[in-house]
């Protein structure tokens, strides 16, 4: 008979069978009580014989390494969870493109604030007739303002604009005109209703600005007033007109002067070029017709 070993002589595997077959020996101990007692149970063994060389050997049954299936329930949980997590990650793929979307939206919006088109004087077809129109000096009465060359259903409108504030001028605005030809040099104001024509040539609100593209609209009085545009017709082609800002002067050529009616006011509308419109009334003392020069900005070579 084989000398028996301690447990510390014994393998892993050894003991492992060990145990078992101590487990197995204490159940069929519990069988055979069960059965003395009258008592009937059946209880599967939970390792055969042939398991037991397994320990022993240490390798296990075809049966023993295949997979347990899974319950149905936890099969349906998990089926569940997959289900919430493939969401997730769509709910999560939207929510990223959406953002992209609006973030594109906002960089459109601010590229179109930022690439503002170039403004445009307000259109001058609200004026009803040309400005420094008055009553001469010499009739019954004294001078002031013509309202006879309004047609009296657009008097509400004029006396309307009379209300208009009149805008601080800033440094690109006009401030002093000089026409060398005829020897005026004089300041402008802000303006050309009445009050404003009083203190010296008036820049038509709306008009373009000194050396912009547009039309830079100036009127005087000739007879009354200083008398700045008195001598306008005496201006001819080539002539000069100088513009001062706060900051620089322009100068301008004069092209075409011509004689029109007080309510010809297509002559302000906006020109394609830089342009500056002087007007006043004409003839001298009768003050019934306008006079328009009309001169273009030089380009220096």
């Amino acid at each position: 008979m084989p000398k028996s070993k301690s447990p510390q002589d014994l393998s892993v595997d050894e003991l492992r069978w060990l145990l078992v077959e101590k487990r197995r020996a204490a159940r069929q101990e519990r069988l055979e009580k069960y059965r003395r007692t009258g008592r009937v149970v059946t209880v599967a063994s939970d390792l055969e014989t042939e398991n037991l060389d397994s320990w022993r050997t240490g390798t296990l049954t075809e049966e023993e390494t295949a997979p347990k299936p899974r319950s149905r329930g936890k099969r349906i949980l998990d089926g569940f969870l997959l289900l919430i997590e493939i969401s997730a990650v769509i709910g999560f793929i939207f929510i990223l493109f959406n953002g992209l979307s609006v973030i594109q939206e906002l960089n459109r919006e601010v590229v179109a604030v930022l690439e503002q088109p170039t403004l445009t004087p307000t259109p001058l077809i609200m004026a009803v007739v040309l400005p420094s129109g008055h009553i001469p000096p010499d009739s019954p009465g004294g001078t002031r303002f013509n309202e006879a060359e309004i047609p009296d259903h657009l008097r509400p409108l004029v006396q309307s604009l009379y209300n208009v504030p009149v805008p601080t001028p800033g440094p690109e605005q006009a401030v002093r005109l000089q026409l060398p030809g005829i020897n005026v040099d004089a300041p402008i104001v802000q303006g050309d209703g009445w009050e404003q024509l009083k203190k010296g040539v008036g820049q038509h609100l709306g008009s373009a600005n000194p050396g912009e593209w547009g039309n830079l609209v100036l009127s005087a009085h000739n007879d009354i007033f200083g008398e700045i545009f008195r001598d306008l017709d005496r201006l001819v082609p080539g002539d000069l007109v100088i513009v001062f800002t706060n900051q620089r002067s322009y100068t301008y050529i004069v092209v075409d002067t011509k004689i029109v009616q007080p309510t010809a006011v297509e002559v302000m509308a906006p020109a394609a070029q830089p342009t500056v419109t002087l007007i006043s009334c004409y003839p001298y003392l009768k003050d019934n017709m306008r006079i328009v020069v009309i001169a273009r900005l030089q380009v220096s070579g």
